[in-house]
């Protein structure tokens, strides 16, 4: 994902120039960085989640025991992130079978791309996410039970 934000760049940077140095704007840099936007975000998002690095609010959790912030994470992994991202799941699936079933376009732009690649993507990456979200939630759930990092 770190090379497709380099040509995320790259297609920016074309952009611009097109439309401030040649006053010629393309009808598709937009749309294109949008999806790779989209792509860069939700792919690495797993990436993410295996090395910790999503935001959190850590004033407290910082301060608690390795067991005890094992013990936070399995709690609002079954509370709040597992629902959340089934939820997600099941209406991203959902969207992009219907994009797929009828040739959806997407309206914002003149160039009417498809829309399903975006929604695709959207699922495979929060499936995704969930794969990570279930393996750190099992180790968690080992150090909790055995007192022993499983790594």
């Amino acid at each position: 994902m770190s090379w497709l934000c380099v040509v995320l760049i790259g297609v920016l940077c074309y952009e611009v120039v097109a439309r401030f140095v040649f006053n010629s704007p393309t009808e598709w840099a937009y749309e294109v960085s949008q999806e790779m936007g989209l792509t860069i975000i939700v792919m690495g998002s797993g990436y993410a989640l295996l090395r910790k690095a999503h935001v959190r609010v850590d004033v407290f959790y910082k301060l608690l025991p390795p067991r005890g912030q094992a013990l936070v994470d399995v709690l609002l992994g079954v509370i709040i992130f597992f629902p959340v991202l089934v939820i997600l799941i099941w209406v991203s699936v959902n969207r992009a079978l219907f994009s797929w079933s009828m040739h959806e376009v997407v309206q914002t732009t003149f160039w009417y791309p498809p829309s399903w690649p975006q929604r695709t993507v959207m699922a495979i990456g929060l499936f995704l996410l969930a794969l990570q979200g279930v393996a750190a939630f099992i180790r968690d759930l080992y150090f909790l039970l055995r007192n022993k990092r499983y790594d």
